[in-house]
């Protein structure tokens, strides 16, 4: 059976990827000589690695021996930066480099032994299903206008429309508006469909302990004030970057950005430039323009933390209860908080307490036991 190779190779055009990070991947239809027909989707870079390995596998057409015999058509390398201008030039790039490739002796265009010996770096043509299909962006509305403070940002009016790239928990997002680019507060944006954001969590009052990692001072009613090191409960994490959080029977606004998971390391995240710079709250957004009748729902204080004390309640009253232990109703942070120092108080070794004398057994037993010792040293008594 005689073996299948590409015959042809058409480009589409490239799209904006999110997952794992932000980049660009450029569509191919290929048509194989059993006249099948496969949509591919390649990065820049992954054409490029498959360039190099071509390369290697003929140095003689590749020109590494004479450059006079190089037949293999050349292939920039990829840039460290890339963008939609970048993704435009090299489109023509590929589609003229695909076709050269197509025009070379069969012994190199047709090889069976790249696909064989190398399946890995045959990423030009290979039909992967790992590689998923287009991904949509959200698009959001601005609420207001917002001026950027670095070049990071991008300048936003009221009513602008814009693509989500990326959604960062400290709530800083990376936006798209037709060719321009940058970090937007999430405070400034508002879905389409309704004031709701559906990929909001609801509160969990269970709480999720976290560490402050930098102290910060309340600047509204709603907000707390906490010191550098101490372990809270985090029992609503809102896209705005300004979570809910529990410290005892306390509960306020926090930004997410000083917070890292108790017990954990932190982990390397992609943030906005600025490491530090707190997102704006959206009660502090002047002439904000939402295009829904009602505004976006929000939950007090108040009602946090009655949500929150009730909830506590009710787990008390399902855990049974402890012999002498008169406690009242714990929080999930004092049980870690207790945790931690039975662990510590385990470490020191315990005080062996001196064995008491026959006549201080005797003083402070029962009648009982005083009777017992009597008849068994009655008849050694006799003996003697």
């Amino acid at each position: 059976m005689e073996e299948v190779y590409v015959k042809h190779v058409e480009m589409l055009g490239f799209e904006r990827r999110v997952s794992p990070s932000r980049h660009y991947v450029f569509r191919l239809m290929v048509k194989w000589s059993d006249d099948s027909e496969k949509l591919i989707y390649r990065t820049y870079p992954e054409i490029h690695t498959f360039h190099k390995s071509l390369k290697e596998m003929f140095p003689i057409e590749a020109g590494q021996i004479e450059k006079r015999d190089r037949i293999i058509p050349s292939l920039p390398a990829p840039r460290w930066v890339e963008n939609e201008r970048t993704s435009e030039s090299k489109q023509s790039t590929l589609t003229e480099y695909s076709q050269a490739l197509l025009r070379l002796p069969p012994h190199i265009s047709r090889c069976s032994a790249l696909s064989q010996h190398l399946p890995n770096m045959n990423l030009m043509f290979c039909p992967l299903t790992e590689i998923s299909g287009p991904i949509i962006l959200d698009t959001y509305r601005v609420i207001a206008d917002f001026t950027k403070t670095s070049k990071h940002e991008i300048n936003l009016h009221s009513g602008d429309m814009v693509e989500i790239v990326e959604k960062n928990q400290n709530g800083w997002w990376f936006c798209q508006m037709e060719s321009k680019y940058g970090w937007v507060p999430a405070s400034y944006l508002e879905p389409l469909d309704g004031p709701e954001e559906e990929e909001e969590p609801d509160p969990d009052y269970e709480g999720e302990l976290y560490v402050t990692t930098r102290s910060y001072r309340a600047e509204q009613e709603d907000e707390i004030s906490l010191e550098t090191g101490e372990t809270i409960e985090v029992i609503h994490k809102l896209l705005d970057g300004w979570w809910v959080v529990r410290k005892g029977e306390e509960t306020g606004h926090f930004p997410s950005m000083f917070l890292q998971k108790a017990g954990k390391k932190a982990a390397l995240e992609r943030t906005n430039p600025y490491g530090t710079k707190l997102p704006p709250r959206r009660s502090t957004i002047r002439n904000a323009k939402s295009i829904h009748g009602r505004s976006k729902p929000s939950l007090s204080q108040d009602v946090y933390r009655r949500n929150s004390r009730k909830y506590l309640q009710q787990k008390s009253n399902r855990m049974p209860p402890r012999k002498h232990s008169r406690d009242n109703v714990k929080s999930p942070l004092q049980n870690f908080s207790e945790a931690s120092s039975d662990a510590e108080q385990k470490k020191v070794a315990p005080v062996v307490p001196p064995r008491p004398s026959p006549e201080l057994i005797l003083e402070r037993c029962t009648d009982k036991t005083r009777k017992r010792i009597s008849l068994r040293s009655a008849p050694t008594a006799s003996v003697s």
